[in-house]
């Protein structure tokens, strides 16, 4: 059946990603201001009615990290109070909405990767208020997934890749915090994973196991320094000039907001409830890179 998707935002990199993956019987429809404003709580539940939706995604964000410390309120408004309004709106309209999360709702002392029954304790400002944007959802509506994830990069507006080749330019060595583990995810492969997540959510309302919270990250699990590393081992192999990564400290690049030292996700629940696999990430930054690297020629 054709399935209609309403999603919120539209410079995000999710939402460029799912723009550009919609697949064959699909219709997105992204919203943004001023029709919807996440900031404005008013308009949100009249814009999306209007879309006529058969799964909502809230993908718009407060995204600014560091930002967000010194605008706490802002960010609980938009992360935290939006995510529970756009979830009251699809109760009212009877469908499933699907919130995208972060792994900044945990405080990155664990000693593996997290599950989805792990204990949260956000450290910084945008963690909390993402974290209050589930719960938010959760209160809201039964009908709900919530997609955590991680690291995301993508051909599209600000990330970490980005910011290499950029870097990689003008410098020989390029300074890398190597203390920190993640999971590098691709904003495309989220996309994918989410188109898959709402049709299984449309097309069978009464499976209670299809809802709740799910991590959805890449496979494997690196250093910052270890994607800067790949990023530029890539570049050589395209031609570009080679790249050294000093590896650093966290407490050698301060920054207002605190980052999790572990943000690895087991997404095994999302594979065995929604069949989801995300790739591995080495697979999918390599294709960014290559991407990004062909549109500057």
């Amino acid at each position: 059946m054709g399935l209609r998707i309403a999603v919120t935002g539209w410079t995000g990199q999710v939402v460029r990603a799912m723009l550009e993956r919609v697949p064959a019987g699909v219709e997105v429809i992204a919203l943004r201001r001023p029709e919807l404003d996440l900031a404005d709580h008013r308009t949100i539940a009249p814009a999306l009615r209007s879309a006529r939706p058969d799964v909502i995604v809230n993908a718009a964000a407060y995204t600014a990290v560091d930002q967000a410390e010194s605008e706490p309120e802002l960010a609980m408004r938009i992360n935290g109070g939006a995510a529970g309004e756009a979830a009251h709106a699809a109760a009212a309209l009877g469908i499933p909405v699907i919130q995208l999360s972060t792994d900044y709702v945990f405080d990155g002392t664990l000693g593996r990767p997290y599950r989805e029954d792990d204990a949260t304790g956000p450290i910084s400002a945008y963690g909390a208020s993402k974290l209050a944007g589930e719960q938010a959802v959760a209160a809201a509506t039964a009908n709900h997934a919530v997609l955590r994830t991680a690291w995301i990069y993508s051909p599209f507006g600000k990330n970490f890749v980005k910011t290499m080749l950029r870097l990689a330019e003008t410098r020989d060595e390029v300074g890398v915090v190597a203390d920190q583990q993640g999971c590098p995810t691709s904003a495309l492969d989220i996309a994918d994973a989410i188109f898959a997540v709402a049709r299984n959510l449309a097309e069978r309302p009464g499976e209670v196991p299809l809802r709740g919270i799910f991590h959805m990250a890449a496979r494997g699990e690196a250093a910052w320094a270890d994607v800067a590393e790949a990023i530029f081992a890539e570049r050589a192999r395209l031609g570009g000039k080679p790249v050294a990564v000093k590896r650093i400290a966290t407490t050698d690049y301060p920054t207002p907001a605190r980052r999790p030292a572990n943000s690895r996700l087991d997404s095994t629940k999302l594979a065995a409830t929604h069949g989801v696999r995300l790739p591995q990430w080495q697979d999918s930054l390599s294709a960014c890179v290559k991407r990004l690297l062909a549109d500057q020629e």
